[in-house]
């Protein structure tokens, strides 16, 4: 008896569905019967039956195909009408990663977030915390005659996200900071004058901006991460070289914050300690261009 009331009540919702998709697409009843390849009549009964009886699979497959919804949200075995192409579609985007510093993309991304945390794992350095001679060394090769432009005007966009009222919470590998510090690797031929510089730009706008700003610092032995952005609950987004790779959908934005929040809780240098940190590995720089050992 129970089977058989959850059928009428499935086969009624199908026809409430059907229905409210074709007011949805302004199709009528003629219309969707030659794009499924019915009569008019077979529609009309599968509209205003009053029975039990759903349609075999192929009608029902040819009315989602044709009205761009999901068959299973016809049947009632879900609430999103979308196929899953659309929701695979909306959940997940590609889009492209100019090299610069806070291109277009990324600062749409901030205003949508205005207001909600924001979870940073930056590719270095994080832009917003650059001081413009370590700018004009890191994007001038690329850049080229541009470079006053782009970073004047990337400046300008990076005043606007510390004003935004938005939290912010960057994690980084501790060996980064220790790297740059040495001018080793990626940083091999920045002058220590701009190191020094920039590490003292960081101390102090990390402790005049606590707590709006959280900078931890993470032993990349123990933990990884890829660079990945996280726009409060709206957006997720990784760094994957010339793409971000975007998700929108509640559960992979959650599994990302649940990682950026692990990284917390295995840092290595609290937000509170690097201030201290950061002005220590500038005291290890000496005048005459020779580092000690840090």
């Amino acid at each position: 008896m129970l089977d058989k009331t959850d059928k009428r009540v499935r086969a009624d919702l199908f026809r409430v569905r059907l229905a409210e998709a074709l007011r949805m697409k302004s199709l009528s009843q003629s219309a969707l019967a030659r794009r499924v390849g019915v009569d008019r009549s077979t529609v009309s009964q599968l509209l205003k039956g009053s029975g039990a009886r759903l349609p075999n699979a192929q009608v029902v497959g040819e009315c989602a195909r044709t009205l761009g919804i999901s068959a299973d949200w016809l049947l009632g075995l879900t609430d999103r009408p979308e196929t899953a192409a659309d929701i695979l579609a909306n959940s997940l985007s590609l889009t492209e990663a100019p090299r610069a510093l806070v291109d277009e993309q990324i600062f749409q991304w901030h205003k949508e977030a205005a207001g909600y945390k924001i979870r940073h794992v930056p590719a270095g350095l994080p832009d917003m915390l650059k001081i413009r001679p370590m700018l004009e060394w890191e994007y001038g090769p690329h850049l080229g005659r541009s470079t006053d432009q782009v970073i004047g005007a990337s400046e300008d966009r990076m005043a606007w996200m510390r004003g935004a009222q938005s939290d912010y919470e960057i994690a980084l590998p501790l060996d980064q900071m220790q790297s740059f510090a040495r001018g080793e690797g990626y940083y091999s031929g920045l002058s220590i004058d701009t190191r020094r510089a920039q590490l003292a730009h960081m101390a102090q706008v990390s402790e005049q901006l606590y707590p709006r700003l959280r900078l931890y610092l993470f032993d990349a032995r123990r933990v990884y991460s890829a660079p990945v952005t996280i726009f409060g609950p709206l957006l997720a987004v990784i760094y994957i070289g010339r793409n971000y790779m975007a998700f929108r959908d509640t559960e992979r934005v959650q599994a990302l914050t649940g990682h950026f929040d692990h990284l917390l809780r295995e840092a290595k240098v609290s937000a509170r300690e690097v201030p201290d940190m950061l002005s220590n590995l500038e005291a290890c720089l000496s005048r005459d261009g020779e580092n000690r050992p840090l």
